[in-house]
């Protein structure tokens, strides 16, 4: 048995690369469970809304309060995961507490990222989980550590979107570093929708979309990517090519991460990725 984690956002990417890396185990006969864990301020419905909008189903997915079996493993799909358990344990209930206490008990399964090089450890410490496979992409993270893995997006159990376009130009402005960076280039663009989560510094002049985003990828013609901090795996950008939507990359970067590799890269099935977590577990 398996159990996914996720302490990130409900429209985090890290949620929809762990749904679907459950759902593909789970359809080869490796049983697997996504736990949610919400972060602070968000429901469960939040996730469950953000999931069924995505995919052509919801299940496996628990919430909050999870006693796994002896010998389970834990897989999270960027260390981030593990440090947000961290960082807001003092947010949590009782009962989440000790699922994450009981996840850490056993094996970990962790795919290299560098959103909190220190922390990181600090919660490693923390959690103490008994064993700890690194999972890595080396094209992204040249210096990182452990056995080569590439995350991949399993479009089968997507949900295919209804065209019902709102809007011309979509930004991704879910953080305050990308939102500042999109309102320097956003007077070019007058048909717009941003996404974004409900925050102080949303500029009520735009068109500000809170995420969830029912049918995200049906409602704008031309997605465009204006991070110019690192990014390790850019879910939208691949979504649209996948779609064969348009993409137009505006970042000022100078500097290699999975923005251009998976853009160079191209769609590579679950099926051909999915070989060291099977190896791990």
């Amino acid at each position: 048995m398996i159990n996914i984690l996720c302490t990130s956002k409900p429209c985090d990417g890290l949620l929809y690369y762990s749904y679907e890396h459950c759902s593909y185990l789970n359809e080869i006969g490796v049983e697997a469970t996504l736990i949610v864990i919400p972060y602070p301020s968000f429901s469960s419905n939040d996730y469950i809304t953000s999931i069924n909008d995505k995919f052509i189903h919801c299940k496996d997915v628990i919430f909050d309060d999870y006693f796994p079996e002896e010998g389970d493993s834990v897989l999270i799909m960027g260390r981030s995961m593990l440090t947000l358990a961290y960082r807001n344990r003092r947010e949590y209930t009782q009962d989440q507490l000790l699922t994450l206490q009981f996840l850490f008990t056993n094996k970990l399964l962790s795919v290299y990222s560098e959103n909190h090089p220190f922390l990181y450890y600090e919660a490693l410490k923390h959690f103490n989980p008994k064993e700890v496979v690194d999972l890595c992409d080396f094209e992204i993270y040249p210096n990182g550590v452990g056995t080569k893995f590439i995350k991949s997006i399993y479009f089968k159990i997507h949900k295919p979107p209804v065209e019902d376009v709102q809007f011309k130009y979509l930004f991704l402005g879910t953080n305050e570093s990308y939102y500042n960076t999109i309102q320097k280039q956003i007077h070019d663009y007058e048909s717009h929708g941003i996404i974004t989560y409900e925050q102080d510094y949303l500029d009520p002049n735009l068109n500000n979309i809170q995420a969830p985003i029912k049918n995200l990828l049906g409602i704008f013609d031309i997605y465009i990517y204006t991070k110019d901090t690192f990014d390790p795996a850019p879910r939208i950008a691949q979504e649209c090519i996948q779609l064969g939507k348009e993409v137009i990359y505006k970042a000022n970067k100078d500097f290699i991460d999975g923005e251009e590799v998976y853009r160079n890269r191209g769609s590579i099935d679950i099926s051909e990725t999915i070989g060291p977590i099977l190896k791990a577990i």
